[in-house]
């Protein structure tokens, strides 16, 4: 683990021996069903919540350690070198935690973050529809209407992960007949609630056992003490959460690309001498990795500092060098072992399907690469000649 995670906890439990007992003793012997045969890691979430996993994630009055972004995305990183899905997992629980920790709902916080960040709540994060039709990518998959004491949503989310009967989640949606300026309404919803449910999806390729659902409205009612941002006030709450919840996936790529490094230099103690003549070695990949490690720690750094930062284009393309460096470390990977890294039994082919999903979650290469133009284009024009 690096210097961030061995930082002094603020809780007791809070300790890197402890988060890496449950990845070594319990998660590593569930990997393979975890990929295979799409077993959900609920024991390995709540266990990680019991070591302190995810309390980066919140201040220290509801229950965080103070350690904010930096430790999220060290944990992640941890839990990836290990197995993807289940840092996803990690991803939708602590993205969620910070979007509780940014509302400007206090009581809401008081009375479910600590239980989030803790693993005693297990949530999600339906925001991708969100955010790619925030973009101006895709159109809003839900809708709400202001009613008394609340809002009252209808449609259908697809692809929601780390849910379940039990679990809450994070969505949002633009409102009938909002004011003009404002923007969607945040919410978080109780997968037990009447009107709301959960539709199994198709399976993935990879990525399986992470409880991914699609997400039914009808007429169901979020009462005002459910709401993360109104929406007068959801555009300053979109800039506080939007960054993080970027960065924070940077856990998943940088572990699995320092898993796929392994995997090569294990790879080159038998085969070094024909493994050569390819294209990408360790040498080419790591100081890549390390660079991305120190933009992503020092990004998250700033983060913690100040939500409101101005490092969103710098988030943007660290987020997509991020993915880039994943996709062209698992292909490294399996090319080094060879035909034993095509076998089923194999981590290397696993890895590459895993890679994958890093350059296709949202926001996915092609979502990154739009925005980075996009910014990158109004920078030059507020320039001076």
């Amino acid at each position: 683990m690096n210097a961030v995670l061995q930082a002094t906890p603020a809780n007791p439990c809070d300790h890197p021996s402890d988060i890496d007992q449950v990845i070594s003793t319990l998660l590593r012997p569930q990997v393979a069903a975890i990929d295979a045969q799409a077993q959900y890691p609920e024991d390995v979430m709540r266990a990680l919540g019991r070591a302190g996993a995810f309390r980066g994630a919140g201040a220290a009055d509801h229950g965080g350690n103070g350690l904010g972004l930096p430790h999220v995305i060290d944990t992640m990183t941890a839990v990836s070198r290990e197995c993807v899905s289940t840092g996803f997992l990690v991803w939708c629980q602590t993205a969620c935690a910070r979007y509780i920790d940014q509302s400007s709902n206090t009581a809401l916080k008081a009375r479910v973050l600590p239980r989030v960040l803790s693993g005693e709540q297990l949530v999600g994060t339906g925001l991708s529809n969100t955010i790619k039709s925030y973009d101006q990518i895709e159109s809003y998959r839900l809708s709400a209407r202001r009613v008394e004491g609340g809002y009252e949503i209808n449609g259908v989310l697809p692809w929601v992960s780390n849910l379940g009967a039990d679990h809450l989640f994070a969505t949002g949606c633009p409102v009938v007949n909002a004011q003009a300026g404002e923007g969607p309404v945040f919410v978080l919803v109780d997968c037990a609630q009447p009107g709301f449910r959960l539709v199994e999806c198709a399976h993935f390729m990879a990525l399986d056992g992470t409880r991914t659902m699609a997400c039914h409205f009808k007429d169901v009612f979020i009462a005002d003490d459910m709401v993360l941002a109104h929406p007068a006030e959801s555009c300053a709450y979109v800039r506080r959460i939007k960054p993080g919840m970027i960065l924070g996936q940077m856990g998943m790529g940088l572990g699995l690309a320092e898993a796929c490094l392994a995997l090569m230099r294990d790879a080159n103690r038998t085969h070094g001498h024909v493994n050569r003549y390819l294209d990408d070695q360790v040498d080419d990949l790591a100081p890549l990795l390390a660079e991305a490690q120190a933009r992503t720690q020092a990004l998250a750094a700033a983060l913690h500092a100040d939500p409101m930062a101005d490092v969103v284009l710098p988030v943007l393309q660290t987020r997509l060098a991020g993915g880039e460096l994943a996709m062209r470390s698992a292909h490294a990977a399996l090319l080094h072992l060879g035909a034993k890294g095509y076998l089923m039994r194999s981590p290397a082919q696993r890895r590459l399907r895993e890679a994958y999903f890093v350059g296709i979650v949202t926001p996915a290469t092609k979502h990154l690469r739009k925005e980075i133009a996009r910014l990158s284009a109004a920078q030059t024009d507020t320039q001076p000649a």
